[in-house]
């Protein structure tokens, strides 16, 4: 591709190609809202156990919380794409990543020649 085909696609300087920015995640959202990390905790925890019935109960229910709604979406947006990482990221929040192991060698030298 040319210089002169990219030239008119290029950004205005001082444009911005992502103008919203980074999506806000959710427990930040929550957080903002009042809820308390305990009870973001908590609900994402009783609704993970659910099933797709009683999740579709939840997010069909007028009465439902904004957390409790906030959660249902997350979970059904990632279901249809058929996408885990908001799932991954719901799940990693309640329970903390699994933990990764590293192997290390160290090698102790008591002397060290230069000269060699």
């Amino acid at each position: 591709m040319a210089a002169k085909d990219i030239e008119p696609h290029k950004w205005e300087k001082g444009q911005s190609g992502n103008p919203n920015g980074r999506p806000r995640k959710y427990v930040s959202q929550l957080t903002e809202m009042g809820y308390k990390k305990s009870e973001i905790n908590d609900t994402i925890q009783a609704m993970m156990a659910m099933t797709m019935a009683e999740l579709k109960e939840v997010w069909e229910n007028p009465k439902a919380t904004i957390l409790e709604k906030t959660v249902a979406n997350a979970m059904r947006k990632s279901l249809e794409k058929g996408s885990l990482y908001s799932l991954e990221t719901l799940l990693s929040r309640v329970y903390g990543s699994p933990k990764q192991e590293t192997q290390t060698e160290v090698r102790i030298v008591d002397k060290f020649d230069f000269d060699e």
